[in-house]
Order: structure tokens, then C-alpha cells, then sequence
């Protein structure tokens, strides 16, 4: 099976199963326009493989591993549609099918130097997030810093996620700010530096302000300045 394949079948099995809460093997044939019987040898390999869990009548859905390579491919299609956007200023309504067709074919290398030409941006044109890099740095100032000397970067092992993706009472260490150099100093003038224990306490409906709380000081930061700052693995509060 060509590595595109299993790219578009990976990301639209993400897709139905960030939905769903998973992949309906009648599902995925009508968003890859091909054949039922088609998808289901399909899911056989890519379980064979180890990249989903498929079990018949009830659907597949990714495994670790798979959720790695349909992260990448997102994170690429999204880079690229803001790409398409500002830089290219294409209509929003091409620029999906456009990324689509490029997203497979560059690499990590030129994935981490358009994040960096974009100023790393935190969604896409169509509101999606935008997932961080998977490097070894604590903000995008160090990426940057990186990409400049061709200095080698270790790969991050551990997850992070945005703070806004914790629910009350829940708390995480600070592992990566997105952002420049301004960024990272005046979150550090709030407390908010990498290591950091931060504890949400509540959040407003709308994408409002997210209330937290750090070194036993409370805070109202801006959802756009929280989706922002990422922790590693959340601890029950």
C-alpha cells in the first residue's frame, strides 16, 4: 500500500472518529468516494500494520502510532492552508483541496520551516487548531534559534496539550509556549514559565477568558493567549 494511501485513510479515520468516537467502515468510503468492500481490506492492513483498531460492524479507530502519522498529516494540511491563504492569498474556499494534494509530499524539514515563515500560527483559516511541532524546545523562539544554525533538535517524547483542554480542577507543568521571544517574557511577568504548575479553575463559555491558577495566584488569561501554553499529561487536581 503506497504511503499516501495509508496517509488519506489515517487522517479521514481521525476525522470520523474525533466525531464519531470512531470510524465507520460505510463512513470512510463515502469521504474517500470508493467502495465499502474496498475500505474493509484496507482497515485489515492497516491493522495488520498496527496503525488501527478494526473490529468488523463496529468501526476502527487509530492507535498510538496511527494517531502520530494523522497528527503530522494534519498539522501539514493546516500549515499549508494558511500558507495558501496569506502568503498566496488564494480563495479560502480552493485552498482545502489544494493543501490536500500537497500535504503528502513535503517533509519535516520544510513542514518546521513554513511553521517558522508563518510565525507559527495557532489555527487555520477554517478555525481548526494547529497542533505544535514535535521538537525538543520549550518555545518557538528556541525552534527558531534551531533553524538558523542547523543545530539537531531532540524529539519531544512526551504529549502536550493546550490548557484549554483541561476541565476545572485539572493541572499540568508548563512544557512549550508558542510564540516569540515578546510572548515568552510576558507570560514569564505573569509566572507562566516552562515548569510551571498551572491549575485551571474555571472556563467561560464562547472561547472566553480561562481562569487559573498559578503559584497560588489566580488568573483570567485570554482563551487565544491559553490555547498557547501546552502541558504535558494532565494530574487530577
Amino acid at each position: 500500500m503506497a504511503q499516501e494511501q495509508i496517509e488519506e485513510y489515517l487522517e479521514t479515520i481521525y476525522d470520523l472518529e474525533s466525531r464519531d468516537g470512531s470510524a465507520k467502515t460505510t463512513a470512510i468510503a463515502k469521504c474517500l468516494k470508493v467502495a465499502p468492500a474496498s475500505v474493509t481490506e484496507v482497515l485489515k492492513s492497516l491493522s495488520d500494520k498496527g496503525f488501527v483498531q478494526y473490529e468488523p460492524y463496529r468501526g476502527a479507530t487509530l492507535t498510538e502510532e496511527g494517531k502520530k502519522i494523522a497528527d503530522t498529516i494534519k498539522r501539514k494540511h493546516r500549515l499549508l492552508e494558511v500558507m495558501l491563504t496569506d502568503v498566496l492569498k488564494l480563495n479560502r474556499e480552493k485552498v482545502h483541496d489544494e493543501a490536500c494534494r500537497m500535504e503528502h509530499t513535503i517533509s519535516g524539514e520544510t513542514e518546521n520551516a513554513l511553521c517558522r515563515m508563518l510565525d507559527a500560527p495557532a489555527r487555520c483559516p477554517h478555525g481548526s487548531p494547529i497542533s505544535p511541532c514535535n521538537k525538543g524546545v520549550g518555545s518557538c523562539a528556541e525552534c527558531d534559534g534551531a533553524g538558523k544554525t542547523d543545530m539537531p533538535v531532540a524529539i519531544r517524547d512526551k504529549k502536550i496539550i493546550p490548557i484549554t483542554d483541561l476541565t476545572p480542577q485539572q493541572k499540568g507543568q508548563i512544557a512549550f509556549i508558542r510564540g516569540d521571544c515578546k510572548v515568552v517574557q510576558r507570560l514569564s511577568d505573569l509566572g507562566l514559565t516552562l515548569g510551571t504548575i498551572v491549575s485551571v479553575m474555571r472556563k467561560t463559555p464562547m472561547d472566553g477568558p480561562v481562569e487559573i491558577l498559578v503559584r497560588r495566584t489566580k488568573l483570567a488569561i485570554d482563551h487565544a493567549i491559553a490555547e498557547n501554553i501546552f502541558i504535558e499529561s494532565p494530574i487530577a487536581g
